[in-house]
C-alpha cells in the first residue's frame, strides 16, 4: 500500500510540476516588471529542481510518471491566451498565475489526503511543491 500511494502521489507531482513550468513558461515572455520576471523564473528553477527529485524517486520505482491532463493544459493555455488577447499586462498575468498556483494547492492537498499512505520523502516532495506555489501566489500580489 505503501509503494502504490507513494508511486500515485509522485505521479501527482510530476503533472503538477510539469504544469506549473509549462504556465510560467507560457507568460514569461508577457511580463514587463523586472521584479515580476524574477519571481517567475526563480519559481520555474524550483519547479525543475523538484522535477528532477521526482523524476530520481519515480525511476527507482520503475514509473515513468504522469504529464499533465491534455484537457487541463489546453483550458489552461486557452485560458491564457483569451485573457492576453484582450489585456497583455502584468495584472492579467498575475491573476491567471494566481488562479494557477490556487488550483495546484487545492489540487496537491487533495492528493497528499488521498494517498496517506505515501512515504515521507514523497509527501515532503509534494508540501514543498505546495508551499512553492502558495509562495508565488502571494509573491505576485501586488501585481493584481
Amino acid at each position: 500500500m505503501i509503494e502504490n500511494d507513494t508511486i500515485k502521489l509522485l505521479r501527482e507531482c510530476d503533472a503538477g510540476v510539469k504544469m506549473g513550468t509549462a504556465s510560467i513558461e507560457e507568460v514569461l515572455g508577457y511580463v514587463s516588471a523586472d521584479d515580476f520576471k524574477k519571481y517567475l523564473t526563480d519559481c520555474k528553477n524550483e519547479h525543475k529542481k523538484l522535477d528532477h527529485e521526482i523524476q530520481q524517486l519515480l525511476a527507482q520505482y520503475e514509473d515513468e510518471g504522469k504529464d499533465p491532463s491534455p484537457i487541463a493544459k489546453g483550458m489552461s493555455w486557452m485560458k491564457t491566451s483569451v485573457k492576453l488577447a484582450l489585456n497583455e499586462s502584468d495584472k492579467t498575468i498575475a491573476d491567471l498565475m494566481t488562479d494557477g498556483c490556487n488550483m495546484g494547492v487545492k489540487s496537491l492537498n487533495r492528493y497528499l489526503n488521498q494517498y496517506e499512505a505515501a512515504d515521507e520523502v514523497s509527501k515532503d516532495i509534494a508540501k514543498r511543491l505546495i508551499n512553492l506555489e502558495e509562495q508565488l501566489a502571494i509573491d505576485i500580489r501586488q501585481f493584481l
